[in-house]
């Protein structure tokens, strides 16, 4: 009996990242906007990105760059460390697994220092025992800030979070949230974050997950961790600093033409017609470090040297 012979179609295999920035037209581009010695520190950097999260090797290489070079149009650095913004891989229906662009809360802070508007500016998480009241109507409030002992106040359960901003003219504005209002916001803007628990798909079907209060309570098997993975779950308060600036400044802020290009582009990717599109969800962006008491805007702030590889920029510009 014959066996007929089955050709088996082999999928195309996706071109790496820094094969992609090889391309004569992809190097002209970034040189025409970017340039020399710029140039080679913005390869480094999204290089770097790239490398450190493996995730964002599976985008659409084309979204990876011009959310690079994005962040690169508002001076802002992708490096982890500093946390301006992030590009973050999101399952888009009609064009697979793309990279977002996501500004990161001192994003926004470092366009709020170069308007030279603000005089302070500053949010916190507020704990337990701490918060005697707030008046939303004149917008004062008064906290009791456990300052005798930072470790435990570390420790202490977080039951709401305050920002406020000066501007140079002496206008001010604050506003609290508690967690209730926070975790709400989280519930109705992003699909991957589960109030109550809810479920979700698997390769095995569909698996329930535990409500946030028996997250937090560490109340679910760790096989299961996979399906936390919002960063709502990972750092609830690093989400919540940027959704209060977010508030914040967008409403009562002085915005700065970066800072509406900012704003307009966050949780968004370019298509192939270079038109900008919004994610589906509100997140997922952190970065923890914020100071715990209202901070003076420096004349200038200075970004940290990238420690970045040199390698692929000295490739791609023969330097």
């Amino acid at each position: 009996m014959a066996v007929a012979n089955t050709l088996v179609k082999k999928e195309p295999q996706k071109q790496t990242f820094s094969a992609f920035l090889t391309k004569d037209a992809i190097k002209n581009q970034i040189n025409s906007i970017v340039g020399g010695k710029d140039g080679q520190r913005f390869i480094s950097a999204i290089v770097s990105a790239v490398s450190v999260n493996p995730a964002l090797s599976e985008c659409e290489n084309s979204t990876i760059l011009s959310g690079a070079l994005l962040g690169e149009s508002l001076k802002l650095s992708p490096s982890p460390q500093l946390g301006h913004y992030y590009l973050v891989p999101f399952d888009d229906k009609n064009r697979g697994k793309v990279a977002t662009f996501q500004l990161g809360y001192k994003g926004y802070i470092q366009l709020a220092i170069r308007s030279g508007q603000y005089k302070k500016l500053n949010v916190m998480a507020i704990k337990e025992g701490e918060l005697n009241y707030f008046d939303p109507l004149n917008e004062d409030i008064k906290i009791n800030l456990m300052v005798d002992n930072w470790d435990a106040r570390e420790e202490a359960p977080t039951i709401g979070y305050y920002a406020f901003f000066e501007l140079t003219n002496g206008f001010r504005k604050a506003i609290y949230w508690s967690k209730k209002q926070m975790i709400a916001h989280a519930d109705k803007y992003s699909p991957a974050f589960s109030k109550d628990g809810g479920t979700i798909k698997s390769k095995n079907g569909e698996k329930k997950k535990v409500s946030f209060a028996d997250f937090e309570a560490g109340n679910f098997p760790a096989s299961d961790a996979w399906m936390y993975s919002s960063f709502w779950y990972k750092n609830f308060d690093g989400m919540a600093y940027k959704t209060m600036l977010r508030q914040l400044i967008s409403k009562w802020g002085i915005m700065s033409t970066e800072m509406q290009q900012a704003f307009d582009a966050d949780m968004t990717f370019e298509d192939a017609s270079g038109n900008r599109n919004y994610v589906e969800s509100d997140e997922d962006i952190i970065d923890m470090e914020m100071p715990s008491e209202p901070q003076p805007i420096p004349e200038e702030a200075v970004p940290e040297q990238l420690n970045t590889p040199q390698d692929a920029a000295s490739a791609l510009f023969g330097k």
